[in-house]
């Protein structure tokens, strides 16, 4: 079962054609992409650079140039829920474009460029639509792209312990995570997730060694140095959950996965002996 909300995508007029990368690209719709070109239709440097910020759009948008009469092929591409336009540079050069955002449907979908425009909700729903054996099933380079975007935690219940007043699925909830369930027989793997803040930048500087062969001093005024946090959301050796009847539940074969930063994992023990004591 899937907790989903409807996001409906919206325009960002901010960026510029000169601006756009292939992450920011992400943030505009249709219509600003068309903007952006009409706007600079008089721009020499656009002109001569057509294809490679074409190539930067398309890493985004779905773009057919239309050779044939516009007026004829128009409706067509808007039933496929493309925009047509018709973008003229001076001295007669001219394009005719259908724009369509590309879907994030699959997992497959998913890459570093994309993974922070979306929201916890689209991500979830982008799992469900592909999920079958729980987290583990994903492949690592999957599971690499959406962390670096989000913070994911999992745990796997018996189905009448998932929900259980004041554990940990309740506290996830009320953080603001997002959450997967995924059915495994008698139990239900729970994969929450929640969208990272923007990493901080740390300004500093590595001075050249001195005459003295010495290391200079830190100075704030050097490139910029991200420190990225490569800690995993759970332990290699927490990933396998084995599935037992549920009359045969002990202390060994219970297995609950939970992220380095998940709150009081002493309410899950206190959860499973209760468990086991019935």
């Amino acid at each position: 079962m899937a907790r989903t909300k409807q996001q409906q995508p919206e325009s960002n007029p901010s960026l510029s054609i000169k601006a756009i990368t292939k992450s920011s690209v992400w943030d505009i719709q249709e219509n600003d992409v068309l903007r952006m070109w009409e706007a600079a239709t008089k721009d020499a440097e656009v002109k001569e650079n057509v294809q490679h910020y074409l190539d930067i759009f398309k890493s985004a948008f779905l773009i057919e140039e239309i050779k044939d009469d516009i007026l004829l092929v128009k409706k067509s591409y808007e039933k496929r829920g493309y925009k047509v336009a018709q973008i003229k540079f001076d001295e007669g050069l001219k394009f005719s474009w259908a724009i369509k955002k590309r879907p994030i449907m699959r997992v497959t979908d998913l890459t570093y460029e994309n993974i922070r425009h979306i929201s916890a909700a689209k991500l979830v729903e982008v799992l469900d639509r592909n999920f079958g054996g729980g987290w583990d099933s994903l492949p690592q380079s999957i599971q690499d792209i959406i962390q670096s975007g989000f913070d994911i935690s999992t745990t796997t219940l018996p189905k009448d312990r998932l929900h259980k007043k004041g554990g940990m699925y309740e506290k996830k909830i009320e953080d603001g995570y997002d959450v997967l369930e995924v059915e495994k027989g008698g139990w239900i793997e729970a994969i929450f997730a929640k969208l990272k803040p923007e990493q901080e930048k740390i300004r500093m500087q590595f001075n050249e060694k001195n005459k003295d062969g010495e290391n200079g001093d830190f100075d704030e005024d050097d490139e910029d140095v991200v420190v990225e946090d490569n800690y995993s959301s759970h332990d290699d050796e927490d990933n396998e959950v084995e599935d037992p009847n549920d009359d045969d539940i002990t202390e060994d074969n219970y297995s609950t996965m939970m992220d380095l930063g998940s709150e009081d994992p002493d309410d899950e023990a206190a959860e499973l002996i209760d468990y086991v004591d019935e």
